[in-house]
């Protein structure tokens, strides 16, 4: 065994994170760690690699015992973890990030430091150039630079927490495959992971953690099949999961009568773009001459590689990038020109791509993020009522079924799908007649994703138009009505159901359709 951990217990205040966890993990293989948001899986990661004490419990690392609590112990017993979230310098080089903590003190020229960190990356398969700034690569490759630079130390055992969350299906499966790499040259790893289809596709085994306790594992992903595995992570709520919810989450074949429109064809739109054209900015390319509309009711699927103009376009409806060309219309009027604050108040709901930078004030109390959309509408000298708001959080966030401690508590002490419910039951309300969803279950488990599905699609039996972003076809097959595919800041082609993965797929890469 390379790792063995026993009776591992973290208790924060009331809340106990991880309740006597034993796991044993064999060297030299895949191994996945899954459960639920709060289920205990970054907490386990943070412990083996020593930035938390566990309350009781021990580690061995390949035998010998090591001192829990203590990164650079961990470290030096070959432990290390590369977090979902990025920590490199945006401005710095490559090699200068490689370089930064990685052995201090030694002084170099700039083309002998790119020639030292160009050769640790050519020998791990990574192909970037260690002249390059961090800011200017794409999402997938600094996720290489980070594992690099944590294998600097010669690693045997690595540990992504989240790894996928930010990557599309392509980047995903060439993650896989450098993690498939690093297995064969002796590196074990342990891969924090959400998506059912992805545990089966990388992991040799799979433990499975509920309510900070292990309830399965390590079993042989070759002994279990996606259902099981959904059972084990949610417990009866799998039994809840409808037919189509169970097959997107399981990356089976979604049913070929799992969509039913109730959209009238004579509607008039919630949303008519009309031959709108912006300027390229710092979120990708710009559109151009986009024409795109959604009725009332209707789900409409944004697919593409990420980076083809899908920020833009959420940002243009939000009134957040100027119109060079064209008009946006929002239920009937011209907010081409308005602000994003008037096209809220018209019905604009906004459920962000980064629910922790754009959707929530972290440090701010749980009432003061939910009232934010309450306080556009009241007007310029009303008198504010904390009491009043502080009520009405209470009120909707038991409706959402969010998990909380008090309305007061900070917006950053909630877990991912708990942050998540909290913009929902801010931005679903009973005026909402567009919904934008940017990427709404990235990072989040199968019970909460099945949650914002289910949260949508109420949206839409209420009359209200939703636009659909994500980089996962499973999700966009099975809740959308029509799917629409972006290359280079245009619409590639529009797809009606049943949907053929193979065409979808074909006009992703910019094939004419």
């Amino acid at each position: 065994m390379i790792l063995e951990c026993r009776n591992l217990t973290v208790r924060y205040g009331k809340v106990t994170a991880l309740r006597d966890v034993d796991v044993q993990l064999e060297a030299n293989r895949i191994h996945a760690v899954v459960g639920q948001n709060g289920a205990g899986k970054t907490t386990f990661a943070r412990v083996v690699a020593g930035l938390v004490r566990p309350d009781t419990g021990d580690l061995r690392m390949a035998g010998a015992p090591i001192t829990a609590g203590n990164v650079s112990i961990s470290r030096q017993s070959g432990i290390e973890l590369v977090h979902q979230s990025f920590a490199l310098p945006p401005s710095f080089t490559v090699a200068e990030a490689m370089q930064f903590g990685a052995d201090g003190g030694t002084l170099f020229t700039k083309k002998a430091l790119e020639r030292r960190w160009q050769a640790h990356l050519d020998k791990l398969d990574i192909r970037v150039r260690a002249d390059r700034r961090i800011r200017d690569l794409p999402v997938e490759l600094q996720q290489a630079v980070e594992i690099a630079r944590a294998l600097v130390s010669d690693a045997k055992l690595l540990i992504l927490d989240e790894p996928t969350a930010v990557l599309s299906p392509e980047g995903a499966a060439r993650l896989f495959d450098q993690v498939r790499h690093l297995r064969d040259r002796g590196v074990t790893v342990v891969l924090i992971l959400h998506k059912i289809r992805e545990v089966l596709a990388v992991a040799e085994t799979v433990t499975v953690l509920r309510g900070g306790e292990r309830v399965a594992g390590p079993l042989e992903t070759t002994q279990i099949d996606s259902d099981r595995l959904a059972e084990l992570i949610i417990g009866s709520a799998s039994d809840e999961l409808d037919e189509e919810d169970r097959a997107a989450l399981t990356g089976a074949a979604i049913p070929a009568h799992a969509h039913a429109s109730a959209v009238s064809d004579g509607a008039a739109p919630v949303l008519d773009m009309r031959d709108v054209s912006t300027l390229r900015d710092s979120d990708g390319p710009g559109l151009e001459s986009i024409d795109l509309s959604i009725r009332p009711g209707e789900i409409v699927g944004i697919a593409g590689v990420e980076g083809n103009g899908q920020r833009s376009l959420v940002r243009t409806i939000a009134g957040l990038a100027n119109v060079s060309e064209g008009t946006v219309g929002l239920d009937g009027r011209d907010v081409t020109r308005k602000s994003l604050a008037d096209r809220r108040v018209a019905g604009l709901r906004i459920i962000p791509f980064e629910r922790n930078v754009e959707g929530l004030s972290l440090n701010s109390p749980l009432w003061e993020n939910w009232s934010a959309l309450g306080l556009l509408r009241k007007p310029l000298f009303a008198t504010i009522s904390p009491g009043g708001f502080r009520r009405g959080c209470v009120q909707a966030l038991d409706n959402w079924d969010v998990v909380y401690a008090d309305v007061n508590q900070h917006a950053g002490s909630l877990s991912g799908g708990n942050a998540q419910k909290l913009i929902l039951s801010r931005e679903i309300d009973e005026t909402a007649r567009l919904v934008i969803a940017a990427q709404p279950t990235r990072g989040l488990d199968i019970g909460a994703t099945a949650f914002v599905w289910d949260a949508l699609r109420r949206a839409r039996a209420r009359d209200c138009g939703i636009l659909f972003v994500s980089s996962d076809l499973d999700e966009i097959f099975d809740i959308s009505d029509r799917v629409a595919v972006m290359v280079s800041g245009r619409i590639q082609a529009v797809f009606e159901p049943p949907f053929e993965i193979s065409r979808v797929g074909a006009a992703m890469t910019g094939a004419v359709q």
